[in-house]
């Protein structure tokens, strides 16, 4: 098959569905609210800076965890429906905290936060953004769908669409939470929990299902 067929039917196809796999659980919009309140004493040049060093951050861990993650799971022996499994249980950890309105991070990571003159790495690319949920989940899709580079490629395109609209969402995403207001931006991010709980039900029914295969 020629080269730009495959580009054609490999790239997109990749790159939307890790895309759409990734975006819920990243879950950007959720993220705004803390982010404003820890860049609270930024300058407005200081918090763009925060803002693009985020959302390179969240790339640069996806990317890496995509890249090494077949190894990792090689090296411990932890098969796949293992890793849907674990996965979905972290995932649902994390989305039963959005829906009951529970932080991202332990009091002590929020204190430490408060108090650190970067929070680009740690807490909002990691554990906020790029936490264990979406690892688990860019590892997962790894090892069951990264066939050739052109999957890889087309990973990573995704990934980095994901980025920019991290981006998007922590530079144009504060006037429309005030807008919204907390009730509102609540709501928005319970709903937001709920479809990720259902994805973390559907990762461990998968998992299971193959155990039983």
């Amino acid at each position: 098959m020629p080269i730009q067929h495959l580009l054609l039917k490999g790239l997109p196809t990749a790159a939307i569905g890790t895309f759409l796999a990734l975006f819920p659980i990243v879950n950007p919009f959720g993220a705004v609210p803390m982010f404003f309140a820890l860049t609270s004493k930024y300058t407005g040049s200081e918090r763009r800076m925060t803002e693009l060093k985020v959302a390179l951050f969240v790339i640069g861990i996806l990317v890496f965890f995509l890249l090494v993650g077949r190894f990792v799971l090689s090296f411990f022996g932890i098969s796949l429906p293992v890793l849907r499994i674990a996965g979905g249980l972290i995932v649902a950890n994390a989305a039963w905290g959005m829906v009951t309105s529970k932080s991202r991070i332990t009091d002590a990571e929020g204190d430490e936060a408060i108090t650190k003159e970067d929070i680009s790495f740690t807490p909002m690319a990691m554990p906020i953004l790029a936490g264990p949920g979406s690892i688990g989940v860019v590892m997962g899709l790894a090892a069951n769908g990264a066939n050739d580079m052109l999957a890889y490629l087309g990973m990573i395109i995704g990934i980095a669409v994901l980025g920019l609209v991290v981006y998007l969402f922590l530079r144009l995403g504060g006037p429309l939470v005030q807008w919204l207001g907390p009730n509102a931006a609540g709501s928005i991010n319970r709903i937001f929990g709920f479809l990720i709980l259902a994805v973390a039900v559907q990762l461990i029914w998968d998992g299971i299902s193959e155990f039983r295969t």
